[in-house]
């Protein structure tokens, strides 16, 4: 029977209803009832046990879980407060289950995000020691040189850290792709900014093995294929990071 119990922020987060981070601050709160009592942190719970957060009970159905890739337009904010963004990512989609997005976009930048109501692939994806590529194309307000290549390739320094070594590819005079496994805010504008380049235009076009294929503010499910791909890569990055492709970004 202890095979089937759970520590109370993995419940919530399997059921979708938030993070586990969010779950501890709702449990410690006194928010969160099981079976009508207040746990302390840490409790488990089992199948047969009635969950509420403010007094309305969660459902943990493990396997059936959404996960949308969702093309996000400029100008919708990427958060689940729809009382203080009038141009969130929730209304914006509506979706008919409580669903919540995977890391960020900023505001002025467009293109592929998860969305889903799976708390533990969130906390999953948004590990930094897992080094999960995302893929950006940018434009920039002036010709690009191959010195800017070259140093964004090998680290800027921003927000008191050295960015770490990436794979950056110059397309055509103003625009170039650059492949990230780091998710430092504003990263790619604040790497231009200092080499002094401006932004234009910031598209995301992949995220590890799911690639961008919707028009913009449209969304669709992942396919059986991807969400296996997804979760094989998830499994093998929580061990040791080893890079599959983009050798330039050795060390």
């Amino acid at each position: 029977m202890n095979e089937n119990l759970i520590r109370l922020n993995k419940y919530l987060s399997e059921a979708g209803y938030c993070s586990r981070r969010a779950a501890d601050k709702l449990i410690d709160a006194g928010r969160v009832t099981i079976n009508g009592e207040v746990p302390e942190m840490g409790t488990k719970v089992s199948p047969d046990d009635v969950v509420c957060v403010d007094g309305k009970e969660v459902k943990n159905n493990k396997n059936k879980f959404v996960y949308l890739a969702f093309n996000k337009p400029i100008g919708i904010v990427c958060t689940t407060d729809t009382r203080v963004e009038k141009d969130n990512i929730i209304d914006f989609i509506n979706y008919p289950k409580r669903i919540f997005p995977i890391g960020r976009l900023d505001k002025p930048s467009e293109g592929l995000i998860f969305l889903t109501d799976d708390g533990d692939i969130v906390n999953k994806i948004l590990r930094a020691s897992n080094n999960h590529e995302k893929e950006y194309i940018v434009t920039v307000d002036k010709p690009i040189s191959q010195t800017f290549i070259e140093r964004m390739a090998n680290g800027v320094p921003i927000m008191d850290t050295v960015t770490k070594k990436c794979y950056v590819e110059k397309l055509d005079s103003h625009t170039f792709k650059i492949i990230l496994t780091q998710g430092l805010n504003r990263q790619i504008r604040r790497m231009c900014e200092y080499l002094n380049y401006e932004v234009q235009t910031l598209k995301r076009v992949r995220i590890m093995n799911i690639l961008l294929d919707v028009p913009v503010g449209k969304y669709r499910e992942f396919t059986d294929s991807e969400l296996k791909e997804l979760n094989t890569l998830l499994e093998e990055s929580t061990k040791t990071f080893v890079p599959k492709s983009h050798s330039r970004r050795s060390k």
